[in-house]
């Protein structure tokens, strides 16, 4: 079964930057793509960017272009959400995820972990 465990966020001044780690388990994810989500209160869950496992293509929300960075360590199996230049307006509950293929449905989710911007 695969298993996502979130580490870092927490509260930053606006314009800082701040770096979250997804630890995956129980797969080999070559075949997986792997994503970042953010849900802000009273807001839907809104896409940040993507993955692929293997090959290492991204894909980010058109707004967060720039500012936000996807990476993996593929030895320890570790996603990375690197944020800089961070605004009031990122302040959300941030999720990874992963599913199997490109461009599917993911199926399986971190705990997710709160970053707080503050103005």
């Amino acid at each position: 079964q695969v298993q996502l465990v979130q580490s870092g966020g927490g509260l930053v001044q606006a314009g800082g930057s701040l770096r979250l780690s997804c630890a995956a388990s129980g797969s080999t994810f070559n075949n997986y793509a792997m994503a970042w989500f953010r849900q802000a209160p009273g807001k839907e869950r809104e896409f940040v960017g993507a993955i692929s496992w293997s090959r290492g293509s991204t894909d980010y929300a058109d707004s967060l272009k720039g500012r936000f960075t996807i990476s993996r360590d593929n030895p320890n199996n570790t996603l990375y959400l690197q944020m800089n230049s961070l605004k009031p307006e990122d302040t959300a509950v941030y999720y990874c995820a992963a599913g199997y293929g490109w461009g599917t449905e993911y199926n399986y989710w971190g705990q997710g972990t709160q970053v707080t911007v503050s103005s």
